[in-house]
């Protein structure tokens, strides 16, 4: 599937004449960043797919799509991974997959980005808006953004969990992107 999204979107990218980035996969992360009984957790996604359609010289006519893995997500823990895709969290048999679609990639100058876009998580749909910072190291591209949710909002921890003295209602979904 991720070879086949790629590809589909490497073929309309080239078609429409943009510069498709191709991410280094050692090097990139996606996580979620939240807090358990007031203590920081920060837990990154194993499997997810970054289609980054990225012109410098026009950033206006960048794209960005992302899909992950709901059933990825590393809590550190066989029991707690277990967990986190039942129905009151990512309920991942029924919603195997996160998904961000850019509507929007704006220059905000000084190597940053505003980015819009459709954000949908357990088939919820919410539009987000958040700031991207761009910088070249060693040659590669690198993207480090972070889109502050919160996790009732998709229905994330239902039931008893919807009490937000266990886990908090912040979520950041933060990534690190870098080119090969």
């Amino acid at each position: 599937m991720k070879k086949i999204l790629f590809a589909s979107l490497l073929g309309v990218a080239i078609a429409a004449g943009a510069a498709v980035v191709k991410t280094d996969p050692a090097k990139t992360s996606v996580s979620a960043v939240f807090k358990q009984m007031n203590v920081p957790v920060e837990s990154k996604f194993k499997k997810y797919a970054i289609a980054l359609d990225y012109d410098a010289a026009k950033p206006d006519a960048s794209k960005a799509t992302v899909e992950v893995e709901t059933a990825s997500l590393d809590m550190g823990d066989p029991e707690y991974n277990k967990e986190i895709t039942k129905k009151e969290w990512f309920n991942s048999a029924q919603f195997p997959k996160a998904t961000f679609v850019s509507s929007s990639i704006k220059s905000a100058g000084a190597g940053k980005l505003n980015v819009t876009g459709k954000l949908t998580i357990k088939g919820k749909v919410t539009d987000v808006t958040f700031p991207v910072t761009i910088k070249t190291e060693g040659g590669k591209q690198v993207f480090d953004g972070a889109v502050p949710i919160k996790r009732l909002t998709y229905n994330i921890g239902e039931g008893e969990w919807k009490d937000t003295s266990m886990v908090a209602d912040e979520v950041t979904i933060k990534f690190h992107v870098v080119s090969q």
